[in-house]
C-alpha cells in the first residue's frame, strides 16, 4: 500500500521526465541521428555475426571503402552527372508541357471531358511498361531514359495541375474578369498564384518519381548513370559498391526534394485559399 507521499512523488517524477523527452525531441536532427546510429549498430552486428558473405551483406566499413573507391576513380561523379542530366531533360520537358496542359484542362470543360479519360489511362500505366518500346524506338542511351522519365511524370503533373485549377474559388475568377483579365493575364494574375502551393507539392512528388524511374531505366536502357552502376556492381558481386551507390541515390533524392521544398518559403506562396 503506497503512502500519500509516494503517491505525490510519482506525478512529480513523471512531470520531470516529460519535459526532458520534449527537450530531447526538440533538438534539431537528434531523433534522426539516434535512429541512424542504431541502424548502423544493427547493420554492423548482422554483417559481422549474421553468417552472410561479404557479397551478400557488406559491413558499413566495407561500404565506406567502396564509396571512397568510387569517389577516387571519378566514376560516382560521372554517373551522378549522367543521371541528373537525364532527369533534367525528361522532367523539364514534362513540366514544360504538363503544367500548361493541366491549366487548359482545368479551365476548359470540353477539353477536360475529351482528354481526361486518356490522361487517366496513361497515368495508370507503369512507366516501366514502356521500356520495351523505348528500346525498340530509341535504342540504348540517353533518349530512351529521357522518354521513360517523361512518361512517368507528365501525366501525374497534368492531373495535379488540373485538379488545383478546378479547386480555385470561382469568385476569384469572376473578380479577375470584372477587372478585365482574360486568357493569359487571368492565368498569370489569378490562377497561377492560387494554385502555387499545390503546384509546388506536385513538383516535389513528381521529381521524386523522376529520380526513381531514371535509376530503373538506366539498368536496362542506359550505358552509364547510377542505375547502370548498380547493375554493374550486382554483376560483379560488389555489394559494397552497390550499397554505396544506393546511398548516393537516396542522398540526391533527399537533396532534390529539399531544394524544391524551399520554394514553399517564397513570399508569394500561401498555403490554402484562406491564406
Amino acid at each position: 500500500m503506497s503512502t500519500p507521499g509516494a503517491a505525490a512523488a510519482r506525478p512529480a517524477a513523471i512531470a520531470g521526465r516529460a519535459p526532458l523527452r520534449r527537450r530531447l525531441a526538440g533538438v534539431p536532427g537528434l531523433p534522426a541521428v539516434a535512429v541512424a546510429l542504431l541502424a548502423l549498430v544493427l547493420w554492423s552486428a548482422l554483417a559481422r555475426w549474421g553468417g552472410w558473405a561479404d557479397y551478400v551483406l557488406p559491413s558499413p566499413a566495407q561500404v565506406l571503402a567502396g564509396l571512397g573507391e568510387d569517389l577516387a576513380s571519378g566514376r560516382l561523379a560521372t554517373d551522378v552527372v549522367a543521371s541528373l542530366y537525364r532527369v533534367m531533360l525528361g522532367y523539364g520537358l514534362a513540366c514544360a508541357l504538363g503544367v500548361p496542359c493541366g491549366l487548359v484542362l482545368g479551365h476548359a470543360p470540353l477539353a477536360r471531358a475529351a482528354l481526361l479519360p486518356g490522361v487517366n489511362f496513361f497515368r495508370a500505366l507503369s512507366p516501366l511498361a514502356w521500356i520495351p518500346f523505348a528500346i525498340l524506338w530509341f535504342g540504348i542511351g540517353d533518349v530512351p531514359v529521357v522518354f521513360l522519365i517523361f512518361m512517368a511524370t507528365f501525366f501525374p503533373l497534368v492531373l495535379a495541375v488540373m485538379g488545383a485549377v478546378a479547386n480555385v474559388p470561382p469568385i476569384w475568377l469572376r473578380v479577375g474578369r470584372e477587372y478585365g483579365l482574360r486568357g493569359p493575364r487571368l492565368l498569370a494574375h489569378v490562377t497561377l498564384p492560387a494554385i502555387l502551393p499545390q503546384l509546388i507539392t506536385a513538383l516535389r512528388v513528381t521529381v521524386g518519381l523522376a529520380w526513381l524511374v531514371v535509376v530503373a531505366a538506366e539498368m536496362v536502357a542506359g550505358r552509364d548513370g547510377l542505375g547502370f552502376a548498380i547493375w554493374d556492381a550486382r554483376n560483379g558481386l560488389r555489394a559494397d559498391l552497390l550499397v554505396a551507390r544506393m546511398a548516393a541515390i537516396g542522398t540526391i533524392g533527399v537533396v532534390l526534394d529539399a531544394l524544391l521544398g524551399r520554394l514553399t518559403r517564397l513570399p508569394g506562396v500561401r498555403w490554402g485559399h484562406g491564406g
